[in-house]
């Protein structure tokens, strides 16, 4: 009888002992998928989470750094087992991820299709998540470095490649000045997205457009000059900044002048939710944009040649002429659209389903 218990005793304990290695084994397979370069990124999170890249000081073209640079990102869909079904969509001028899937651009059957694609949308440097002059805590207000759109494809990389381990896209995709940043990664990483569509964006401003962006930034600088100017600035660049988005055309055709009133007080609301020193820094990084190469050269052959690109332009765009964008798609020989529904820089909006259709047309394709 003390045998039979001693062996049941001993029985008990090596099922025991071997539970706990078998519970050791599954803790260490979790554990080395979990790490494993080809486990999903974003395994964990609710689709469509914000979350932050901590990227430490990073090194800006200019030479200067941004202390503790912090990237805002959110990621939609699912990844495919080939990892071949990414797609990069940045924010555009004070514009946010959050607002990318708000306003209706990310999601089934949408702009960015998640039943198709891995869509990782990005807040842009200086947009108000990710690192910008009102979020430092040591660089705050105007001592915040200066950002280039160059840079902002930099730390985008950074995220895509260190913290998403992604080592390709297959598109990226981006609405004026997400466009600036999608023409910017054809020229600092050709190759990594293999299409890229650029809607209401140029690679290099125009001097109409730099007009309008100075007249911006002069009314914010303005406005810091005078002791309690931020409203009169903020007035004035509502102002600038709605006629420039639309056009004379537009106006004419849907706001009569009674209603101007409410139009520029609609537009100063909308603005009031936005910092200025964010708006400027941003502006700053579009009016220095240059993608590739000097105005009037030819487009590199190897920015050319590595990524199939679809260009979407306004006809009667005021805010960013569509002349440059439409030459790069020459240059490169890829697809061009041109919007000629009569509501300028917003033509993203009035003709959204056409836009959707088009570019679902684009991006479909093998993606093994």
């Amino acid at each position: 009888m003390a045998n039979r218990g001693l062996q049941r005793r001993k029985g008990r304990g090596m099922a025991a002992a071997g539970a706990r290695s078998a519970l050791w084994r599954v803790a260490l397979l979790v554990c080395l998928l979990a790490l494993s370069p080809l486990s999903p990124p974003g395994t964990g999170h609710a689709d469509g989470e914000l979350r932050f890249a901590s990227l430490g000081n990073f090194t800006l073209e200019n030479g200067r750094v941004i202390e503790d640079c912090r990237l805002g990102y959110r990621t939609f869909g699912r990844l495919n087992p080939k990892r071949t079904n990414a797609l990069l969509f940045p924010s555009w001028l004070a514009g946010s991820s959050e607002d990318l899937a708000r306003l209706g651009y990310i999601g089934p059957a949408r702009l960015a299709d998640t039943d198709r694609y891995y869509v990782v949308a990005v807040d842009a440097l200086g947009n108000g998540v990710s690192s910008s002059p009102s979020r430092s805590a040591t660089q705050g207000g105007r001592s915040f470095p200066e950002f280039s759109i160059r840079d902002m494809t930099r730390v985008q990389h950074e995220l895509l490649t260190k913290h998403l381990g992604l080592t390709s896209l297959h598109a990226v995709i981006g609405i004026s000045m997400g466009g600036m940043q999608a023409f910017q990664w054809l020229c600092s990483y050709p190759g990594f997205a293999r299409k890229a569509v650029p809607m209401v964006a140029s690679p290099r401003l125009t001097t109409p457009d730099l007009l309008v962006f100075t007249a911006e930034l002069q009314a914010i600088e303005g406005a810091r000059r005078c002791p309690g100017g931020e409203s009169a600035g903020r007035k004035a660049l509502a102002a600038i900044h709605a006629y420039a988005i639309r056009n004379p055309g537009y106006y004419a055709r849907q706001t009569p002048p009674a209603a101007f009133p409410a139009l520029l007080a609609g537009m100063e609301k909308n603005l009031a939710a936005y910092d200025l020193d964010d708006w400027a820094w941003q502006l700053k990084a579009i009016m220095g944009q240059n993608a590739c190469l000097p105005p009037g050269a030819a487009v590199g052959k190897k920015a050319a040649a590595a990524t199939e690109v679809f260009v979407i332009v306004a006809r009667d765009d005021m805010l960013v002429n569509p002349e440059p964008a439409l030459a790069h798609a020459e240059a490169v020989r890829g697809k061009s659209l041109e919007l000629t529904g009569g509501c300028g820089h917003f033509a993203f909006i009035c003709e959204e389903e056409k836009i959707r259709a088009a570019v679902a047309a684009f991006l479909d394709g093998d993606l093994n």
